[in-house]
């Protein structure tokens, strides 16, 4: 089994999600006692999102890179970053690392290929949801087109995000919200839903849809893919 560096703590809310699906994931397909080989680092968020506010990501950058490195010295032979926002500088960190990056682009564009979607609607923070590193890397490497809710919309993501999730908070109002933005998504022709931010799984899940009428697309957990992939990596079942 290989290594893997898991950097979390953007939140720990959704790290701690990560933690349980890469070991359930080893131990589904090596039985027994099996877990999983990690080396977890989890950052203190209050100064990462005080430079996404203040647009100051090279800082960021240089102490996500800090990190990764400790990582590499720890023995980890690859890099998951367990963020969807914090990709944006995932080049830098990388190469600080110098380690194989698991990109979780990579993990959503595959799956949403195999379900043959190439048009989805992303739900992320403002930082994901109206900077191009995500919708990108998408429409770059997986030839998938990505629509993003409008300004108001967008805002009420992000808040809920950064105010409820992140803090631990799922609350059924805000749930409704975002299956009422996802409705908008859906009549504006997407085949599907990017949960683009490893939080939002708390409060959608999709294994569990909202009574009676469910979500109204199909959705894409980028957090259970990233974590899907990162056991096949470790297992040497696929490389990045």
């Amino acid at each position: 089994m290989r290594t893997l560096g898991l950097l979390g703590g953007m939140s720990w809310e959704s790290t701690q999600v990560y933690y349980r699906l890469i070991n359930q994931g080893v131990a589904a397909r090596l039985g027994g006692l099996h877990s999983a080989e990690l080396r977890l680092a989890s950052v203190d968020f209050a100064p990462i999102a005080a430079w996404q506010r203040a647009g100051e990501w090279g800082a960021a950058a240089t102490r996500l890179g800090e990190v990764a490195r400790q990582l590499r010295a720890a023995g980890a032979e690859g890099l998951l970053l367990a963020t969807n926002t914090m990709h944006k500088v995932a080049g830098p960190v990388r190469e600080a690392a110098g380690l194989p990056l698991l990109h979780i682009g990579d993990a959503t564009g595959r799956a949403l290929r195999a379900a043959g979607c190439r048009r989805a609607g992303l739900l992320g923070t403002r930082f994901t949801m109206e900077d191009s590193f995500l919708s990108g890397h998408l429409a770059e490497h997986h030839g998938v087109e990505t629509v993003v809710p409008d300004a108001a919309e967008r805002e009420d993501v992000h808040r809920i995000i950064y105010d409820e999730l992140c803090r631990g908070s799922v609350r059924p109002d805000s749930r409704e919200r975002y299956r009422e933005i996802m409705t908008g998504l859906a009549h504006r022709g997407c085949e599907a839903i990017i949960l683009g931010c490893t939080e939002i799984t708390l409060l959608t899940p999709p294994d569990h849809p909202p009574e009676p009428d469910g979500w109204p697309l199909p959705l894409f957990d980028s957090t259970a893919l990233h974590a899907h992939e990162a056991v096949q990596w470790m297992l040497e079942e696929t490389t990045p």
